[in-house]
């Protein structure tokens, strides 16, 4: 019997860890079933969720409304609303995900490397399902859509933890998640949304060893950071999307100022906006004249160096030493004049959080040379750093972008929710 909680719990009431403890086994139950589920069961929930979604678009309009109403009474910036807001475009965009995701190959059960031994044996790997996933995030609802996807169709079952600021989004998707999966045959329990915004319930889940195999952290770096700091699981994270563009002397100007300004402007309060810009001394002046007034244009305040200021002393204020090192998520961007490619490189694995950075330049050598040395999940040439996205990468979509080397890197879809494990094949083979 489920134990019914209301929006927020006492943390000392023993409730909500009555509630977690059953989350968690049901969730383990679930994984069961999942690891052994055939393609199309998975698809087909996949399916049924997309039509329950795009049935019930009003009922998540409305209840998307009263979370925005909340936070702007609650004072959310103009980029925590801008995350939260569930337009039309972004519930389409939900329901393409699943149908892009049920057309993926399933990686469950894929054998690879098969080689025979000396010994007769055959010695291969195949992937499997990690098992239990906790996905702790902020403000987006469509993350919920995008983790359940991924969840379900690599056969894992996930216990997903929105922000507080997104909790009437969230369960009204929910609903639209239960109904799909019922309506497949699945056990309802293969995704949970916790329903409760007890803050106290992200400290449960981060303990809970027996019945999470991973935790996935999507928000702020606050969040990240405790999620790192106090998980006795493993954690697949990044702390930061401090991304870069650099424009090489060799760069095609129109290239580069198209590419500058979509990386920054397209949306300010994601992970793989443009935060700090780099150009070679060369045609700083050229480049800046063309890209500072149409970044102004667009509302972005502007922070450089000392050489940016003398250029533009009326439009680009004096950047601190912090400016280089912040994720701003937000209309601000940082302007620095380097030398060479080499300091812009040296710039950015000292400076940057290793996400996702670019270069924009005609010359192949250094494209390649920049591939090769830039130490980020994603390393970009002559295209926009808003390109760094799991739908874009054809993962179908992904449940986060992770900075660590250990045990996915960059954006993780459907592969990164998955292990391998070594098979045998023999034919009564003995080891003497």
């Amino acid at each position: 019997m489920s134990v019914a909680l209301p929006d927020k719990i006492d943390s000392d009431n023993t409730d909500l860890k009555q509630y977690m403890a059953q989350v968690g086994q049901q969730a383990r139950r679930a994984a069961d079933e999942l690891a052994i589920a055939e393609p199309a069961r998975k698809n087909a929930a996949l399916s049924k969720i997309a039509e329950v979604i795009d049935a019930q678009r009003a009922i998540i309009a409305s209840e998307n409304f009263k979370d925005m109403r909340n936070g702007e009474r609650d004072g959310l910036d103009k980029a925590m609303l801008d995350r939260l807001l569930l337009t039309e475009a972004r519930i389409d965009a939900m329901i393409e995900g699943l149908q892009q995701v049920a057309t993926l190959a399933d990686p469950v059960g894929e054998i690879s490397e098969m080689a025979y031994r000396p010994s007769g044996i055959q010695v291969g790997k195949m992937r499997v399902p990690l098992g239990v996933i906790g996905i702790i995030y902020e403000s987006r609802p469509n993350v919920t859509i995008d983790a359940a996807a991924l969840c379900l169709k690599s056969g894992n079952a996930s216990i997903l933890r929105g922000g507080k600021e997104a909790i009437h989004s969230n369960q009204a998707i929910y609903r639209c998640i239960e109904q799909g999966l019922v309506q497949a045959g699945l056990s309802q329990h293969s995704v949970q949304v916790i329903n409760t915004i007890d803050r106290d319930a992200v400290g449960l889940m981060l303990n809970m060893r027996e019945s999470i195999d991973v935790i996935i952290p999507r928000g702020g770096k606050s969040l990240i950071e405790r999620v790192a700091a106090e998980a006795s699981i493993p954690v697949i994270k990044h702390l930061d999307g401090l991304c870069h563009v650099y424009i090489d002397d060799r760069a095609d100007q129109s290239k580069a100022v198209a590419i500058a300004l979509n990386a920054k402007t397209r949306r300010y309060g994601v992970c793989n906006a443009m935060e700090t810009l780099l150009v070679a001394n060369a045609v700083a002046e050229s480049v800046l004249a063309e890209l500072v007034p149409a970044l102004i244009d667009q509302g972005v305040e502007l922070r450089g160096c000392s050489r940016c200021c003398q250029l533009h002393p009326k439009q680009i204020s004096p950047a601190s030493d912090e400016d280089w090192e912040t994720e701003y998520l937000a209309p601000i961007l940082s302007i620095r004049i380097v030398d060479d490619m080499d300091q812009a490189i040296e710039h950015i694995n000292q400076r940057g959080s290793h996400h996702t950075d670019a270069i924009v330049t005609e010359d192949y050598s250094r494209a390649h040379q920049f591939l090769r040395r830039v130490d980020s999940s994603s390393v970009m040439v002559n295209a926009s750093t808003a390109f760094a996205d799991g739908f874009e990468y054809g993962l179908g979509a992904e449940i986060g972008i992770s900075t660590d080397k250990l045990h996915a890197r960059g954006p993780v879809g459907l592969k990164g929710l998955t292990s391998q494990k070594y098979i045998v094949l023999g034919d009564g083979h003995t080891r003497s």
